[in-house]
């Protein structure tokens, strides 16, 4: 939304919940911004606060500045994740409206096929100690479908290990 200029089908903007955005603060930004708000009336989109350890993202992931509205506040400053770390994080639920996000930031040429492969296997190091490591290979299969759809480049093969009983 701040990176590239498509009206997404999405209609909110996450938050991640790392300090300072828990408790008090969490509660003040959804007051003001979340779903039913008046800021979510006006401008048809929302914010919503999701816990650190949620997303599937590389370690570390990649944020920017996002110059034109950080000027105008006071009190914070607002980072968004890099476009391929958004593409990344959108490949565990891979629905139709996630499909379309990343179909259009890649028209948009924001999407990078050699730093999505890189960034994804980042990603899966981060995660093949995790309980969620059997999902792996659908990842995979998610971004193989990306590549080859989107990006009309081969796919990227990624080994995993043995005890994840990859088909």
């Amino acid at each position: 939304m701040f990176q590239a200029d498509y009206r997404r089908g999405t209609k909110d903007g996450d938050v991640l919940g790392v300090e300072p955005v828990v408790g008090a603060v969490q509660a003040k930004l959804l007051a003001l911004a979340g779903k039913g708000t008046m800021l979510h009336q006006s401008h048809q989109v929302y914010l919503d606060v999701v816990f650190p350890g949620l997303p599937f993202l590389p370690r570390p992931p990649r944020w920017h500045a996002a110059e034109e509205l950080n000027v105008k506040l006071k009190h914070f400053q607002v980072l968004v994740l890099d476009v391929v770390d958004v593409v990344i994080s959108k490949l565990p639920r891979f629905n139709s409206s996630d499909r379309d996000d990343i179909k259009a930031m890649v028209e948009r040429m924001k999407v990078d096929a050699a730093v999505l492969a890189e960034r994804f296997e980042m990603a899966v190091d981060g995660f093949l100690m995790d309980a969620r490591a059997v999902d792996l290979p659908r990842y995979l299969r998610n971004l193989n479908r990306v590549e080859r759809e989107f990006l009309l480049v081969q796919e990227t093969q990624v080994e995993f290990p043995d005890w994840l009983d990859v088909p």
